[in-house]
């Protein structure tokens, strides 16, 4: 290749390194070291500005070949490195097809899924029929209908969020599915609605998207007692004993006379003591007469509950989030 004795001893120096390259990272190395800008090759180059013009003509033919030599034993070591490592992996990885199958897991519902079905399933059983609506609402359904106009403090605290410039928003409860019902049907009216809901909001015990069940009983001559009875019946065929509930005075805007309702929860370890549920009260005559029924003649009762509260004392589990993280360890508990 070359009468340099330079030259040589650097063929040979860079052939037995290329040689022993164990991988892509040192072959890249050792391709900047010998032919790139500043490599040992390159250098040579370098040489050719100081010798005669007849030197310069043989010299830089010999540097070139040199070059191209290198270039391909980089090449062929590039593909034999590659098709190691393939084979390496290909090992790595390979299957024994004899071998019997792991077999599928069977996988179960989530926590709040069948929170929802059991709930859906108790009110069925008590004449209620499960409905349904949009998650995005405009602002009557969602706050106008229901006796919550624009200057009215209750907006404050649903902490809505507002969607397409503001002239939409994700609901903040699903009390809107109750109004589009009553403004497709006529009384008697029992319906539960399920779904999703949407508040800024976000620790241990609150999220900015959770699960409502709401329920409503339109008919005539239906009230307070009802709504008492219908809910005492609930709770405890939810926790398959008999619930002591207790109904204290609150204010919703949607309902007059409205109220929390509260159960004696014995906790583990724990002295028992009273916990909030849900809200309810009598459908407010507004309402009603917002969506074209007759409040003279008509009445009903309407209440609201969180699924994930629900599910979090059914099933003992203490943090909200655990209900949203997806971890595998947690759900594979509800089997």
């Amino acid at each position: 290749m070359s009468t340099d004795p330079n030259l040589d001893e650097l063929t040979r120096r860079a052939e037995a390194e290329i040689e022993a390259a164990a991988d892509a990272r040192a072959l890249e190395q050792l391709r900047v070291e010998l032919l790139g800008k500043k490599g040992r090759v390159t250098e040579l180059l370098k040489q050719l500005g100081g010798m005669a013009p007849e030197q310069r003509k043989a010299f830089g033919e010999r540097v070139n070949r040199v070059k191209e030599s290198l270039a391909g034993a980089l090449e062929r070591k590039a593909a034999a490195v590659a098709a190691a490592e393939l084979a390496h992996k290909l090992a790595a990885e390979a299957i024994d097809v004899s071998l019997p199958g792991r077999g599928e897991a069977v996988g179960a519902l989530h926590p709040v899924t069948r929170t929802i079905r059991r709930v859906e399933r108790i009110f069925a059983s008590m004449g209620f029929e499960t409905v349904e609506g949009p998650e995005i609402e405009d602002d009557w359904h969602n706050f106008q209908a229901l006796n919550i106009p624009e200057s009215h403090p209750a907006r404050a605290m649903q902490d809505t969020f507002y969607v397409f410039n503001g002239a939409r928003l994700l609901r903040t409860h699903t009390s809107p599915v109750q109004v589009r019902t009553m403004q497709a049907r006529k009384p008697p009216i029992r319906i539960v609605c399920p779904g999703r809901v949407y508040r800024v909001d976000f620790d241990r015990t609150h999220s900015p998207m959770f699960h409502q069940v709401e329920g409503l009983y339109i008919a005539e001559d239906v009230g307070l007692a009802d709504l008492k009875h219908d809910l005492q019946q609930f709770l405890s065929l939810f926790f398959e004993r008999e619930v002591e509930a207790l109904f204290r005075p609150s204010y919703f805007p949607f309902v007059e006379p409205g109220a929390d309702v509260h159960m004696r929860w014995h906790a583990p370890g724990q002295e028992p003591r009273w916990l909030e549920l849900l809200g309810c009260g009598v459908v407010h005559p507004n309402v009603l007469q917002a969506v074209g029924i007759d409040p003279e003649r008509y009445s009903g009762y309407a209440f609201g509950m969180g699924v994930e509260r629900l599910a979090m004392l059914r099933y003992g589990v203490d943090d909200l989030r655990l209900f949203f993280e997806n971890d595998l360890r947690f759900l594979e508990q509800f089997k």
